[in-house]
């Protein structure tokens, strides 16, 4: 049975969720503020954090943080914030994945059971063999294989390739990855990422058009998906 710490100060949202959770054979912790988010964080090591970023004692961005400084827990914020650059932040900070208000319980749902197994096969190794139905990556090798070939890649290709695995499943931002790949001065260059992820899919999706693994999060980032 999986834990959920679910952080909110709306006392209806926070009903909810929990009813829903539960009927779901979730274990769950709520919390209203901050600052006991990261008690219980600390205290019950939950399997995924539900977290909304506008909380009476702190900003839920500064909740990621603190969290962020020992463990790497999924995080799902669930929040009214909608422009990029607040999206961004929470992303930056460390969040898995970002759910706007008002949402549908299932996609919720959905996303949390993808949280949940993302972090499971992450407790036993970092997986130096990621394999996908389509291709295969070697990640010590630094080698990628499809229908039974290598496949060639450039060093940005590759980076940019180990920068999504490394954290596969979870959305990551346009800006982290344009300031890993490129560096600080590149953080504003999003057409860099459209072109080398439109190369990435050429090489490796089967339907580079209708992409599998490369998944696009408008306005946000990236996600490689198994």
């Amino acid at each position: 049975m999986h834990r959920v710490l679910v952080v909110d100060d709306e006392p209806q949202m926070l009903r909810a969720l929990v009813i829903n959770l539960r009927a779901r054979d979730y274990q769950v912790d709520t919390a209203l503020d901050g600052t006991t988010a990261l008690r219980l964080a600390a205290d019950r090591h939950p399997d995924v954090i539900i977290l909304d970023l506008g909380l009476p004692d702190m900003d839920g961005v500064e909740v990621i943080r603190g969290v962020r400084g020992w463990t790497r827990v999924p995080i799902i914020v669930l929040s009214a914030r909608h422009t990029s650059d607040e999206k961004v932040e929470a992303l930056d900070a460390g969040a898995d994945d970002y759910v706007t208000k008002p949402f549908g319980m299932d996609e919720l749902l959905a996303r949390l059971r993808a949280a949940v197994r993302r972090a499971e096969p992450a407790a036993s190794g970092d997986g130096a063999v990621v394999e996908t139905d389509d291709f295969s990556v070697d990640l010590a090798a630094k080698k990628v294989h499809r229908g039974g070939r290598d496949v060639r890649l450039t060093p940005t290709e590759w980076h940019l390739l180990e920068v999504l695995i490394r954290n596969a499943g979870r959305l990551v931002s346009q800006r982290q990855l344009l300031q890993e790949v490129w560096g600080p001065s590149y953080r504003t260059e999003t057409n860099y990422l459209r072109v080398y992820m439109a190369q990435l899919r050429r090489k490796l999706e089967s339907d580079p058009s209708a992409p599998r693994h490369f998944i696009t999060e408008p306005g946000m980032g990236y996600r490689f998906e198994r």
